[in-house]
C-alpha cells in the first residue's frame, strides 16, 4: 500500500474472471488480473500482456503523467483511440502493474 498525503493505492491480485470488449471483439480475457484501487478513482483492473491481443492494439504517441504511479503508454484500436494503456515502468510503490494493460471498460464475467 502507497499513501501520499492522504492518497492511497493498494495493488493485488483480484479474484475474477475480466474481459475487455470494443465493438464485438474481445481483445483482453483475464482470470488472473491485479486490481489498483486508487484515492478518488474507480477500480481497475491491470492484465497481464499474456491476456491481451497484442496484435489487435496500435501503439499510440500519447503519454500521461501520474505522480503516484509513473509515465503511461497509450495503445489504440480502430475507432477507439487510446483505448489501452500501461506503465512500463511504474513507480516503486505500484511496481506490481509493470508491463500490465489496463483497459477503460473491463467486465467482470460470471463463471
Amino acid at each position: 500500500m502507497a499513501s501520499t498525503t492522504g492518497h492511497i493505492i493498494t495493488v493485488e491480485p483480484a479474484d475474477v474472471h475480466v474481459r475487455a470488449v470494443h465493438d464485438g471483439q474481445v481483445l483482453a480475457d483475464s482470470r488472473r488480473p491485479l486490481v489498483l484501487r486508487e484515492t478518488g478513482c474507480p477500480d481497475r483492473y491491470y492484465l497481464p500482456p499474456e491476456d491481451v491481443r497484442g496484435e489487435l492494439l496500435t501503439p499510440s504517441d500519447t503519454r500521461t503523467h501520474c505522480p503516484f504511479k509513473g509515465d503511461a503508454s497509450y495503445w489504440s484500436v480502430p475507432g477507439a483511440a487510446d483505448l489501452v494503456w500501461a506503465y512500463p515502468e511504474p513507480k516503486e510503490q505500484v511496481q506490481d502493474i509493470e508491463g500490465h494493460f489496463c483497459f477503460y471498460a473491463t467486465e467482470v464475467v460470471s463463471d
